[in-house]
């Protein structure tokens, strides 16, 4: 204690200390509750699962972002290690069947995850970081798999967002009922982008207008312009 303090002054370790274990009962119960319900759930329901008051959460977390970014950094972190595990395959092939598969799993496995691959988050730079850094990975590992002969020469890296954003609508929409129905439906995209490729597909979107879909979709997307017409 300073000598010089009043004895009835506050101490300012225990408040730091009672921040601190809100902002971790606001993690953990934000994980679950995205984990359960997806994106979408309310922040009023994870103030409800932590015990604390909205307030509390906005002072930790002023904006939904930060704290999906609080929530995933170690699942973004484990999706960038899926990746370069794929990377590190000899098979290329193989390699990429095994990303898509682990990947998906992690959707199948947390019904928040399964959005944050759907989604964009530009104000969290170090989730988008290692979004990038995955991605980067990706198209290396494409290319790769692509050289083979394996992998469908008209797939596109934007077509991995494409995987992602179906696999969590049958996630989402099948959960406890028909919980491994999306191993079919990735198992049916695996088959279907092997080579040769039985027929062409439609063009890939546009990675503007896949970016502003993904933007759209997260926690801030009604405040994100819709996608610009041409003219």
């Amino acid at each position: 204690m300073n000598p010089g303090a009043h004895p009835d002054a506050p101490v300012a370790q225990p408040l730091r200390s009672d921040a601190e274990r809100n902002r971790g009962r606001i993690i953990a119960a934000a994980r679950m509750v995205f984990a359960r319900d997806g994106l979408n759930a309310s922040m009023a329901s994870v103030a409800r699962e932590a015990g604390v008051g909205i307030a509390t959460i906005f002072r930790h977390f002023p904006a939904k972002e930060d704290l999906v970014a609080a929530v995933f950094s170690d699942r973004m972190d484990a999706y960038a290690d899926a990746v370069a595990t794929a990377l590190g395959d000899p098979d290329p092939w193989h390699g990429f069947v095994g990303y898509i598969e682990a990947a998906c799993a992690m959707q199948a496995a947390d019904y928040g995850f399964a959005d944050v691959l759907t989604m964009t988050f530009p104000t969290a730079k170090a989730l988008e970081q290692r979004r990038d850094e995955a991605y980067e990975g990706m198209v290396e590992l494409i290319g790769r798999a692509k050289a083979t002969g394996r992998l469908r020469e008209d797939f596109d890296p934007s077509d991995l967002v494409l995987i992602h954003m179906a696999n969590a609508g049958v996630v989402n929409a099948t959960g406890d009922a028909a919980p491994d129905a999306w191993r079919r439906v990735v198992a049916l995209m695996i088959q279907s982008l092997a080579a040769p490729a039985r027929g062409p597909l439609p063009a890939s979107p546009e990675h503007e207008a896949l970016y502003q879909a993904m933007l759209r979709a997260g926690p801030a997307g009604n405040m994100a312009p819709p996608p610009r017409k041409s003219s």
